[in-house]
C-alpha cells in the first residue's frame, strides 16, 4: 500500500531500458518459433532460396552479363542481402506491439520497448543468417574478398535503419487504418523486388530508367554497397546521404505518429487488428 519512492539517476534508468529492450527482444525472437536455432535456420533457407532464384533467373535470360565483374554470386547476394534486412526490419516494426496490446499492461512495458525489441529482433537474425551463408560460401565453395567490409556493413545498418523508420510511418497510422497499413506495407515490400535495383548496376542504367529508382533509399544502399564490396565499381550515380537523412526525417515524422496514436489509444482497436 505504501511504498517509499527512489531516485533514479539517468545512468540507471539508461541501463533499466536496455534490461527490458534486451528481454523484449528475446521474447520477439523466440514468438514464432520456441527454438532460436529453427528460426535461424529457416530465415537462412529463405535468404538461400532467394540467391538460388536470381542466380538461374540471371543465367536463364543471360543478364550475367549486366553484373559488376567480379563474383556472380556475391554480387547476387549483396543485393538479397540489404533487401531482405530492409523488408524485414518494415515488416517486424509494423507487426510489432501497439499501445493497445496485452503487453502494455504491464508497468514496465511500453511501445518503444516493444518497436526497438521488434527493430533489433530483425537485425540480429538477418546479421546471423548473413554470416552463417557468407561463412558457408567462402568456406564450402569459393573464398570471397570484400574491399571495404566496414563500408559494407555500414550500408547493411543503413538498409535497416531505412526500413525501420519506414516502418515507423505504416505502424503510427496502423491504428487508424488497419486494412490500409496492412495492403500498403505488402505492396511497397512486393514492389521493392523490382523497385530496390538489387537486379541491376546503377551506372550502367540510362538516365531516363534511373530516374524510377532514385526516390528509393534501398536501391541507393544497394548500389552503394557494391562499390565498398568490389573493388572494381565506383558508383556515381546513389550516395549515401540520401537514405540517411530521409530515414531519420521518417523516424521524426514516424515517432511523432506513434506518440499521438499513443495517447489517443482505445482498447477497442486491439480487436480490429
Amino acid at each position: 500500500m505504501f511504498q517509499a519512492t527512489k531516485t533514479k539517476s539517468n545512468t540507471h534508468s539508461a541501463f533499466r531500458l536496455a534490461e527490458l529492450i534486451y528481454h523484449a527482444t528475446v521474447r520477439q525472437l523466440r514468438k514464432d518459433h520456441g527454438n532460436a536455432m529453427v528460426g535461424l535456420l529457416m530465415n537462412m533457407m529463405q535468404t538461400v532460396v532467394f540467391v538460388m532464384a536470381f542466380f538461374v533467373m540471371f543465367s536463364v535470360l543471360g543478364l550475367r552479363g549486366a553484373a559488376i565483374r567480379g563474383d556472380f554470386l556475391l554480387y547476387i547476394m549483396s543485393g538479397i542481402f540489404l533487401f531482405m534486412t530492409h523488408t524485414k526490419a518494415l515488416s517486424a516494426v509494423v507487426g510489432s506491439e501497439g499501445p493497445s496490446s496485452q503487453m502494455m499492461k504491464h508497468a514496465p512495458m511500453n511501445t518503444i520497448i516493444a518497436i526497438s525489441a521488434a527493430a533489433l529482433g530483425s537485425l540480429y537474425i538477418q546479421v546471423l543468417s548473413m554470416l552463417v551463408v557468407l561463412g558457408v560460401y567462402h568456406l564450402a565453395i569459393t573464398p570471397i574478398y570484400i574491399d571495404q567490409p566496414a563500408g559494407a556493413a555500414g550500408m547493411v545498418l543503413l538498409s535497416w535503419f531505412s526500413g525501420v523508420s519506414i516502418g515507423m510511418i505504416f505502424l503510427s497510422i496502423k491504428p487508424w487504418f488497419p486494412g490500409f497499413v496492412t495492403v500498403t506495407s505488402n505492396v511497397y515490400s512486393r514492389a521493392n523486388m523490382i523497385a530496390s535495383g538489387k537486379m541491376f548496376v546503377a551506372n550502367q542504367m540510362p538516365g531516363y530508367i534511373l530516374a524510377f529508382f532514385a526516390w528509393n533509399p534501398l536501391f541507393h544502399t544497394i548500389d552503394q554497397a557494391r562499390g565498398f564490396i568490389f573493388i572494381n565499381y565506383n558508383p556515381h550515380f546513389s550516395n549515401i546521404w540520401y537514405p540517411f537523412w530521409l530515414s531519420v526525417g521518417m523516424l521524426f515524422i514516424g515517432l511523432l505518429g506513434e506518440n499521438y496514436t499513443r495517447k489517443n489509444a482505445s482498447l477497442s482497436w486491439q480487436a480490429k487488428r
